[in-house]
């Protein structure tokens, strides 16, 4: 359908909510609720608002089954985007300006309000055509993802989620330059470690023993080095992808008060991303003897530290699975099953039991998620739409 413009209808929903400025750290969600209830109002979906935490909804869209009693599907996204650097983009972030040849620029175009929007316009067209499904079907829009995911952890534990029976969840994937989709099924868990390196203070012009700042090198060697041996493992094998390797990188540094003292305590902080398939507490322990080596009066801690390792099946007799890639089979779309090398909501989701897979329909595309000018271009975006009509359905569907 295409508007007064000569646009079509779904690609100017998906441009008016990217133009909401749901930027980290001020977030207007107030502006993404209002945009949403309207949406519900016009599709015919019911509207809840969750304030699981203060100031942070999760909005929640409800489009009912034939049989309720069945477990629920659920779409998951996010509302929240990362910070920009806007003398680094081509156009205004949050201008959603589209190009000649259909590129449309906004932070938030790949990651993830076009899936938001995608979920919306399937159901649309859906319900528009006088269809429905077994299940019933939830459409969840969570804040704060970008900065920890905190509000929708503390919804996966409200009654109101429990009393949803979800079965099954999709949430967001990765864009991919060739033609794939690219299919999540699990994913890599984030570490955030930060180490403490206590020494030997004194003046800047002395060859001190036992400073903070020697042993801050032997720690960041340790690490480091480690993470040479995962990229050269990653480069060697042309079967593994980012996500089956353990990712280390330096993002942190903190100490010292003048150029001439040498302090008595200097920190380094890492972040690590690890596969389901790893040995947590052998690589906990690994991190343990790096800093023993490292000198006395060298601590670490963990300012974040997830220990799921939930793996959806992808088994050919998985009833989710079955549904999932038989649809995308009879569109003819190729897919690559991969685990996820970074974070997304449903790591949480896949915790609570709940099996869930990764996807947002962006082949030939780009990566640029958190990148300066983010763009997904209009035809992708469309096509996405179709896929979602004929996916959505589909898992609605499954009779078990």
């Amino acid at each position: 359908m295409a508007t007064s413009s000569g646009e079509h209808s779904a690609v100017t929903n998906f441009r008016k909510y990217l133009r909401i400025k749901s930027i980290q750290p001020n977030v207007d969600y107030d502006g993404c609720l209002s945009f949403l209830k309207n949406q519900a109002t016009e599709i015919g979906l019911d509207y809840e608002v969750f304030e699981v935490l203060p100031k942070k909804p999760i909005v929640v869209l409800t489009w009912k089954g034939q049989n309720p009693s069945l477990s629920s599907i659920l779409l998951s996204s996010h509302m929240d985007v990362v910070p920009v650097f806007p003398d680094k983009w081509k156009f205004e972030p949050f201008s959603a300006e589209k190009t000649e040849n259909g590129d449309i620029y906004a932070r938030g175009s790949q990651d993830m309000k076009c899936v938001g929007i995608q979920y919306l316009e399937a159901i649309r067209r859906l319900k528009a055509e006088g269809k429905s499904c077994l299940r019933n079907i939830y459409l969840s829009f969570s804040s704060d993802e970008e900065i920890g995911s905190g509000p929708w952890i503390e919804f996966l534990k409200r009654k109101e989620f429990s009393q949803m029976n979800v079965g099954f969840a999709l949430d967001e994937g990765i864009a991919n330059p060739g033609d794939e989709f690219r299919i999540f099924y699990a994913e890599r868990q984030v570490w955030w470690v930060r180490v403490t390196c206590s020494g030997q203070p004194g003046h800047g012009s002395q060859i001190l023993k036992n400073t903070a700042g020697m042993k801050l090198r032997n720690v960041i060697n340790s690490f480091l080095d480690f993470r040479t041996k995962e990229e050269n493992r990653l480069n060697s094998d042309e079967k593994l992808t980012l996500g089956d390797v353990t990712t280390v990188n330096l993002t942190m540094l903190e100490g010292g008060i003048q150029y001439n003292v040498v302090p008595d305590k200097l920190s380094v902080g890492f972040d690590i991303r690890i596969p389901p398939t790893a040995d947590l507490k052998a690589f906990e322990s690994t991190i343990k003897t790096w800093c023993q080596e490292a000198g006395e009066e060298v601590t670490y801690e963990f300012v974040q530290k997830h220990e799921g390792q939930d793996i959806t099946s992808t088994d050919k007799n998985d009833p989710w699975w079955s549904a999932f890639s038989s649809t995308m089979e009879a569109l003819g779309q190729k897919i690559v099953k991969e685990i996820f090398p970074a974070g997304t909501d449903s790591k949480h989701t896949r915790k609570c039991g709940i099996p869930a897979i990764g996807f947002s329909p962006m082949n030939k595309t780009p990566i640029l998620l958190h990148d300066h000018n983010e763009y997904l271009n209009e035809k992708i975006f469309l096509k996405g739409i179709d896929v979602y009509y004929a996916l959505i359905p589909a898992l609605a569907n499954v009779a078990q």
